[in-house]
Parts: structure tokens; C-alpha cells; sequence
């Protein structure tokens, strides 16, 4: 079974952060309702995996499931 994981380790700190101020915004009540759909990037980047790549084809990994390429460095440039 091959790996899954088809966002970066860029892309993931963005989604994370992003994700998690929205649903902070949305839990004290700082922004509407929608700022709730701030779980959407928590969790594809919590997961490293978003179903939306997937039907596009797409994928932001650079390789292995702990997104490291072969010389042991992050997929950050």
C-alpha cells in the first residue's frame, strides 16, 4: 500500500495556521459562522492529505509520507 500524502511540508504549515486561526476566530466568536470551515484546511493539513488533489491528480509532496526528499532535507525551498 503506497502512501497518500500529497501536501507539502510548506503547504501544510500554511493550512494548519490558516486552519486553526479560522476555527479560533469562529470558537470565541470573533467571526461569523463561516470562519468554521477553517476545518477544512486544519485537517488536510494535519493529515497531509487532500481529497480535492486527489481527483485533480495533484500533489505538493515532494516524495515520501514524512515529506523529506532523498538527501534527508525538507521540501521547503
Amino acid at each position: 500500500m503506497g502512501c497518500k500524502c500529497n501536501v507539502g511540508c510548506c503547504e501544510r504549515s500554511i493550512r494548519v495556521l490558516v486552519g486553526a486561526v479560522l476555527v479560533t476566530l469562529a470558537y470565541t466568536h470573533q467571526a461569523g459562522t463561516w470562519a468554521w470551515l477553517g476545518v477544512i484546511p486544519l485537517a488536510t493539513g494535519l493529515l497531509r492529505y487532500c481529497p480535492l488533489y486527489s481527483l485533480l491528480n495533484r500533489s505538493t509532496c515532494c516524495g515520501s509520507c514524512c515529506c523529506q526528499n532523498k538527501d534527508g532535507g525538507s521540501c521547503c525551498k
